[in-house]
C-alpha cells in the first residue's frame, strides 16, 4: 500500500493578513505547480501566486502563525532557490528534466536545461524588487464546502490540482483525492466563481465534471500525467499511447459513510510524528465523543446534520475538521502558538481495475509483489486469486501458470508490449525475469487488443520493467534465502546521463546450493540451479515529442535434477543414476521509437522492434542406457526471432472518434531435436490491423478491432476483436469481450514434463507442411464482468463478478490417458472448452487493513481419443483469502490462504497395484505468510511458503526404480518440497 499525504492549511478565527513576495527560482509551468503547492504548505500560508516569467512568489498569509524563514526552507527543500536559500541539490536533481532552472531561469514551458545539471550556489543577488508587507482588510465572509470530479493520475496531479484551486479567487482551502478523483474546497460565498475554478482546472490540463482539459496543456504534461483511460503512459512501456483527455467530463457522484475513523499525531523534537494517545475527538457542539487509543486511532460513529468534528489534547490548539465527503483523516495537533496543520490520508490499492477501461484490466503494483517473496514473474501470482501457478513435474522444478483453466501458453505474454515469454520460453521465462526488476503488471482476461498481435486467446500479461528516470530508485539491492538451499542477489542500478539521457543495469544471480530429499523417495525435491541474468535499458526524452527507448538483456540458467548425487558432471559420465540437466542460454535486444505531434498533440506513432536468440540444451534419464529411447531422452533447441510493429494514433473529428492502425511482422526460426529426430520449422507473418474507439459519453466505451495477417503455413486468416463498456453510474461498470485467437504451439518446450517419465512419446501429424504436421490452436473467447464499488458503513468494498467462455475451433491435445505408458500429440477431433466463473471482494476492513476474498470454478473439459474427460491436473474449484495489514512505516503484515479443489489425475488403471493413483487428488490449503519491518531505506522480510507443510504423497511413480517402464513424475498435482520457511533484506537509495 502506498500512501500520499497532502497538506492543507486550516483557518483561524478572524486572524490578520498580510502579503508577502518573494524571489524564487523556477523554470517551467510544472515549477509553478510545485512552488505554489509547497508555499501552501507552509504554516500561515492561506493563497499563493507563482509570476514564472519574474520568478516572483506572492502570498497571501496570517500574521501570527506565518514564519518567513520556513517559506524559504521549504521552497528550498522542494529544490527551487530563493533570494535567501539555497536549493537542496538532491532534491533539484530529482527534479523532471525540464524544472532544472540551473543559473539565470528560463520560462520556456516545455524547461530548458541546457544551462546545466546543478542549482546555482548561490541565490538570487541583486534583487530589484523588496520584499514588502501590505496589510489586508478583514471582512467577515461566509464559508461553503464545494466538490467536484477532476481528472489526474499521480501525486504530481494532486499537487497541481490543488494549487491551481488555491489560485482561483474564493477558494480558501482545497483537497484533493486521487483514487475516487474528487476535489474538495471550501469557498468564500461572496467571492467564488465555480466556473472559473472549473476553467482554471482545465486550462492546467486536468478535465473537470464540466469542462474539459485544453488539449495543449495536457499535452505538455508530463508522461505520469496522462491520466485518460486507465492511467498508463509511455511510463509505462509504450510510447504510442498519449492518452488523451476524453471529450466528457466527470458526472457527479456522492460519497457519504455511516462512520469516520484517523489517527492523531504530533511532532517529536525532530519533527518525526508520534501517534498522539488520549486525544479527544468529537462531533462540533457535542457533549460526548471519544479518544484515541495507543496506537493514535479513533473511531466515531456520525451523527445526522453534524459535518465537522472537533480535535483537543491539553497543551495543543484545538482543530476543526470538515468531515462532510471523508470517511478517514490523519492530523497533526500542533501548539497554540502555531496555525492548524491537516493531513489527509489517500492510500492506493496495491492491485487497481480502471473503471474507465473497456478492457478490464488489473494493474498489479510492485507494493503486490512486496506481499510475498516474489522471486520472479511466476511467484508473483502468488496473492492474485485469477493466475494458478503449478509444477510441470516432480522432477526439475518447472512451473507453469494457467487463466480461465487454460495452460499459460495460451495467455499472450508481453514485455512493455512487445512478445516476451513465448516459444521455447513458453515455461522457464517466467524464471528469466526476477521480481525486483517489476515496476508493474496489467492482467486482463480474455483477448486482448489486436494491435498486439493475434494470440491471447485467455488473457495477456504485460510486464512493465523498471526504466530508468527519476521515478527509479538510484540505488535497489535485495538479497534472499530459504531453508532449501536457495540464494539470491539482486541489483538495480540507475545511470542520469544528462538531462534527456537515462540508463540502468539490473541484475540478478541466484543459486541452490542444498540438497533436499524430504520425502525420502531418493529423488532431489529441488534441482540444483544457478541463473545469471543482465538487463541494460536507455531511454531518451526529446524536446520535439520524440520518445527513444533500447534494451539488452542476457540470460544464462542451469539446472540439474534427479537422483541424489545426480549433478552436471555426473550426467556426463557413463552411470545409472536418473538426471535430468537443462541448460538455457538467451539473449534480447529491443527498440521503442515514439514521435508526439506538437502541433496536433492527439496524434502520434511509433515503432516496436525486438529479436531474441534462445539456445537450450536438455537430457532426462539414464546416461548408461543412451540407446534405449524410453530410459534416456534429448531435447536440444534453437530459436531466432524477429518482431516489427508499427502505429498510428488520431481522431476522426473529435476525441469521441479514436483510431489505432497498423503494420506488424513477426519472423521464428525453430530447430529442435527429440531424440534423432530433427523438427525444423521457419513461420514468417505479416499483418495490418485498425482498431476504432468510440465514446459518446463517459457510460459507454466501445472498441472494436480487426486484422488480417498472411501467414506462410497457415494462409491468409482474419481476428476480429471486440470490448464494450458500459458505467450507470460512478461505481459500476458492465463489460462484455469477444475475440479469435491462434497461435503455433511449440509442442515439447511447453510440455516439458513429458520427458521426465518413461512414457514413449507418439506424435501423429496430420497436416503435412504444418510445423509439427499439426494444426494451430484456433479459439473463440467470450467474457462479461461487472465492478461494482459500494460502501458498508464508511469503507469501500469493491465487487467483481467474471464469466469466460472458450472453446476451441483446433487444438494440441497431449493425452496422457490414452496409455499409461505413453502420452499421445494429436489434433482435436471433437470438442475441447472452458467455463470460468469467479467471484472477488477487496475490502478494507478497518484503516491500513485490507481483505481479499474469491472464488473460482473452472469447468474444463476436451474430447479426448477414450472420450470427453475433464483437464486433467486441473483444480476445478479455488477459494482464496489475502490479509494485509500496515503499520505506517513501520511493519507490514501479509496472509494469503489458499484452498485447492480436487483435481483429476490421468488414468494409470492398468499399472500394477502399488503404481495406480487414485481418479481424483484430494483437496488441500496452501497457507503463506510474511512479515516485513521497515526503516526509511532498508527492509527486513521474514515468510514462510505452506505453513502447513501439505505434500504430495508419492509423487514419483516407481522412484525406487527409474529404469521401470512405470517410472513416471508427470502426475505432480500439489506441494512437493513442503513448508520453506525465507528471509531477506532490501536497500533503497531515491
Amino acid at each position: 500500500m502506498s500512501l500520499c499525504t497532502i497538506h492543507i492549511s486550516a483557518q483561524d478565527a478572524a486572524p490578520k493578513k498580510k502579503k508577502v513576495q518573494i524571489h524564487v527560482k523556477g523554470a517551467c509551468g510544472m515549477c509553478s505547480d510545485r512552488i505554489q503547492a509547497r508555499a501552501i504548505m507552509t504554516d500561515g500560508v492561506t493563497k499563493a501566486t507563482y509570476d514564472l516569467e519574474r520568478q516572483i512568489l506572492h502570498v497571501e498569509v496570517h500574521k501570527d502563525s506565518f514564519d518567513k524563514d520556513q517559506l524559504h526552507q521549504n521552497l528550498a527543500k522542494a529544490g527551487h532557490s530563493t533570494n535567501k536559500v539555497k536549493a537542496n541539490e538532491t532534491a533539484y536533481a530529482n527534479l523532471p528534466a525540464c524544472c532544472h532552472y540551473a543559473g539565470t531561469p528560463t520560462v520556456e514551458q516545455h524547461g530548458n536545461a541546457a544551462l546545466g545539471d546543478f542549482p546555482s550556489t548561490q541565490p538570487f543577488k541583486n534583487v530589484q524588487v523588496p520584499e514588502e508587507e501590505v496589510a489586508v482588510k478583514e471582512t467577515a465572509t461566509k464559508n461553503k464546502k464545494v466538490k467536484i470530479h477532476v481528472k489526474g493520475a499521480c501525486g504530481m496531479c494532486s499537487d497541481r490540482i490543488q494549487a491551481n484551486a488555491i489560485m482561483t479567487d474564493g477558494v480558501m482551502k482545497a483537497s484533493y483525492d486521487l483514487e475516487r478523483q474528487i476535489l474538495h474546497v471550501e469557498v468564500a460565498k461572496d467571492s467564488f466563481d465555480e466556473n472559473q475554478l472549473h476553467q482554471n482546472l482545465a486550462n492546467a490540463g486536468h478535465s473537470t465534471n464540466k469542462v474539459e482539459a485544453n488539449a495543449d496543456a495536457y499535452g505538455n504534461l508530463p508522461a505520469c500525467c496522462h491520466y485518460d483511460g486507465t492511467p498508463t503512459s509511455e511510463e509505462n512501456g509504450n510510447a504510442l499511447q498519449e492518452h488523451l483527455p476524453t471529450s466528457q467530463p466527470f458526472k457527479n457522484v456522492h460519497t457519504p459513510g455511516e462512520e469516520v475513523t484517523g489517527m492523531i499525531y504530533e511532532r517529536d523534537p525532530h519533527g518525526n510524528r508520534v501517534p498522539l494517545i488520549g486525544a479527544t475527538v468529537k462531533w462540533l457542539d457535542q457533549n460526548s465523543g471519544t479518544t484515541t487509543d495507543v496506537d493514535g486511532q479513533f473511531h466515531l460513529d456520525r451523527i445526522a446534520d453534524i459535518e465537522d468534528i472537533e480535535v483537543s489534547y491539553v497543551g495543543y490548539q484545538n482543530d476543526t475538521i470538515s468531515m462532510r465527503n471523508e470517511s478517514m483523516v490523519s492530523i497533526v495537533l500542533t501548539d497554540a502558538r502555531t496555525l492548524n496543520t491537516v493531513e489527509v490520508v489517500h492510500r492506493k490499492k496495491t492491485t487497481e481495475i480502471s473503471y474507465l477501461n473497456p478492457i478490464k484490466v488489473q494493474n498489479i503494483g510492485e507494493k503486490e509483489f512486496l506481499k510475498a517473496a516474489c522471486c520472479n514473474i511466476a511467484e508473483s501470482f502468488e496473492t492474485n486469486p485469477s493466475v494458478d501457478v503449478t509444477f510441470t513435474d516432480a522432477i526439475t522444478g518447472t512451473r507453469k501458470i494457467q487463466l480461465l483453466g487454460l495452460e499459460g501458453p495460451n495467455i499472450q505474454v508481453t514485455r512493455e508490449n512487445m512478445p516476451y515469454v513465448r516459444g521455447l520460453a513458453a515455461l522457464y521465462g517466467f524464471e528469466f525475469t526476477p521480481g525486483t526488476w517489476l515496476e508493474g503488471i496489467q492482467l486482463n482476461m480474455g483477448t486482448g487488443s489486436v494491435a498486439n498481435g493475434y494470440e491471447s486467446l485467455a488473457g495477456q500479461i504485460n510486464i512493465e520493467l523498471k526504466k530508468p528516470s527519476h521515478n527509479m530508485e538510484k540505488l535497489y539491492l535485495n538479497f534472499y534465502a530459504n531453508e532449501g538451499g536457495r540464494f539470491e542477489g539482486n541489483a538495480n542500478i540507475r545511470h542520469d546521463i544528462n538531462d534527456k539521457w537515462f540508463a540502468a543495469t539490473l541484475l540478478h544471480a541466484k543459486k541452490n546450493f542444498f540438497e533436499n530429499d524430504r520425502n525420502g523417495d531418493n529423488f532431489l525435491d529441488n534441482p540444483l540451479s544457478e541463473n545469471f541474468i543482465a538487463l541494460h535499458r536507455w531511454k531518451f526524452i526529446g524536446d520535439d515529442g520524440f520518445r527513444f527507448q533500447a534494451g539488452l538483456k542476457g540470460t544464462i540458467s542451469n539446472r540439474v535434477s534427479g537422483q541424489l548425487g545426480a549433478d552436471a558432471i555426473s550426467l556426463e559420465i557413463d552411470n545409472n543414476v536418473w538426471g535430468a540437466a537443462i541448460d538455457n542460454k538467451r539473449a534480447e535486444a529491443w527498440v521503442k521509437l515514439g514521435k508526439v505531434f506538437l502541433d496536433n498533440p492527439l496524434a502520434s506513432m511509433g515503432l516496436q522492434l525486438s529479436g531474441t536468440i534462445h539456445d537450450q540444451d536438455s537430457q532426462f534419464g539414464i546416461p548408461a542406457a543412451q540407446a534405449d529411447p524410453r530410459l534416456f531422452k534429448i531435447y536440444d533447441a534453437k530459436q531466432e526471432s524477429f518482431y516489427a510493429n508499427y502505429l498510428y494514433q488520431n481522431v476522426l473529428g473529435s476525441v469521441k472518434h479514436k483510431y489505432r492502425v497498423g503494420y506488424s511482422f513477426v519472423y521464428d526460426k525453430f530447430d529442435e531435436i527429440v531424440g534423432q529426430t530433427p523438427f525444423e520449422r521457419r513461420e514468417i507473418s505479416s499483418g495490418i490491423f485498425g482498431e476504432y474507439t468510440f465514446q459518446p459519453s463517459e457510460k459507454f466505451t466501445a472498441v472494436l478491432g480487426l486484422r488480417q495477417d498472411l501467414h506462410n503455413s497457415y494462409g491468409v486468416f482474419v481476428t476480429p476483436r471486440a470490448n464494450l463498456r458500459y458505467a450507470p453510474n460512478d461505481d459500476t461498470v458492465f463489460r462484455l469481450a469477444a475475440g479469435r485467437s491462434l497461435r503455433t504451439p511449440t509442442v515439447f518446450a511447453e510440455n516439458i514434463g513429458i520427458f521426465a517419465s518413461n512414457r514413449q512419446i507418439r506424435l501423429s501429424p496430420e497436416a503435412p507442411g504444418n510445423p509439427y504436421g499439426l494444426n494451430p490452436e484456433i479459439g473463440w473467447n467470450f467474457g462479461a464482468n461487472l465492478s461494482k464499488a459500494t460502501r458498508i458503513g464508511s469503507r469501500e468494498v469493491v465487487f467483481g463478478l467474471d464469466y469466460y467462455y472458450t472453446f476451441f475451433q483446433d487444438q494440441v491435445v497431449v493425452d496422457y490417458d490414452n496409455d499409461v505408458q505413453s502420452v499421445s500429440i494429436y489434433n482435436l477431433a471433437e470438442e475441447s472448452f472452458s467455463h470460468s466463473i469467479q467471484a472477488q471482494i477487496d475490502a478494507e476492513i478497518f484503516p491500513f487493513f485490507d481483505v481479499r476474498l474469491a472464488y473460482r470454478y473452472n469447468d474444463v473439459k476436451t474430447d479426448f481419443l477414450q472420450g470427453r474427460l475433464r483437464k486433467p491436473l486441473s483444480s476445478v474449484q479455488r477459494a482464496f483469502v489475502n490479509l494485509a495489514y500496515e503499520i505506517e512505516h513501520k511493519w507490514a503484515f501479509d496472509a494469503t490462504i489458499n484452498w485447492q479443489g480436487q483435481r483429476r489425475i490421468p488414468f494409470t488403471g492398468t499399472n500394477p497395484e502399488e503404481f495406480r493413483l487414485d481418479e481424483y487428488s484430494p483437496d488441500y490449503f496452501i497457507v503463506n505468510g510474511q512479515i516485513t519491518k521497515k526503516w526509511k531505506s532498508v527492509e527486513l522480510y521474514l515468510g514462510v511458503e505452506n505453513l502447513l507443510n501439505f505434500t504430495q504423497d508419492n509423487p514419483i511413480l516407481s522412484a525406487d526404480n527409474p529404469a521401470s517402464e512405470f517410472f513416471d513424475s508427470s502426475l505432480v498435482w500439489g506441494p512437493i518440497f513442503g513448508r520453506n520457511i525465507y528471509t531477506g533484506v532490501r536497500y533503497k537509495i531515491q
